[in-house]
């Protein structure tokens, strides 16, 4: 046979089986079963939500430790007033029912709606503190404490997470914080924004910052 004639069929030979081989190999990987997200262990999944969770309270909890809502949940039986929280004058206290103590009752200043000017007396139908038994205290604590104050049915008031969703979103007197009264700063977040982040917080499980 000549040398040419022998050569070409060894490469036409080597050519047939390396096709053969990258078809064997295509096929093998076309069976593999694809990546999808339920093949991702559910720790990394549990792992990416509770991230995603924390992240959202803590945008959240810029809005809580604003004087908006800290001035009203103190450490200490006194209110807060003031864009420094400054504890409040005439030596206001909480009482039981976290209206006031004897003749220094909230509505004796605080009425239904703000009085007109600059640092007058802000006012809400609801005006109070929290009871005395119940404080909910925001003064002095760290995002993850305060989390889980708020997700304790024992501190909280007994509410469930749908409860502290309706609560932050509906509730007036929390809504008089984006209506403070002239000369009182905002919130850093409107209150659309701070609802989106509570509820992002709840919908991936409410897992609070370490």
């Amino acid at each position: 046979m000549p040398e040419n004639i022998s050569r070409r069929r060894s490469a036409f030979l080597v050519g047939g089986l390396l096709s053969a081989a990258l078809a064997a190999s295509s096929l093998a990987w076309s069976q593999q079963s694809p990546v999808t997200p339920a093949a991702v262990p559910s720790a990394m999944l549990d792992s990416s939500k509770a991230a995603t969770s924390q992240a959202a309270f803590l945008r959240a909890w810029t809005v809580f430790d604003s004087p908006r809502c800290k001035n009203c949940h103190p450490a200490g039986d006194a209110p807060l007033q003031g864009d420094d929280s400054h504890v409040h004058i005439q030596n206001v206290k909480r009482g039981a029912d976290g209206k006031g103590l004897y003749g220094m009752k909230c509505h004796t200043c605080h009425q239904d709606a703000n009085l007109a000017g600059a640092n007058m007396p802000p006012g809400n139908p609801k005006w109070s503190l929290p009871p005395a038994k119940m404080k909910m205290v925001i003064q002095g604590e760290t995002a993850g404490q305060f989390c889980r104050q708020l997700k304790d049915p024992a501190k909280n008031g007994n509410r469930s997470l749908p409860q502290i969703m309706e609560h932050v979103s509906q509730d007036d007197l929390v809504g008089w914080g984006w209506n403070p009264g002239d000369g009182r700063t905002l919130p850093p977040l409107n209150r659309p924004d701070f609802v989106a982040a509570m509820q992002q917080w709840v919908d991936n499980g409410a897992a609070c910052p370490q």
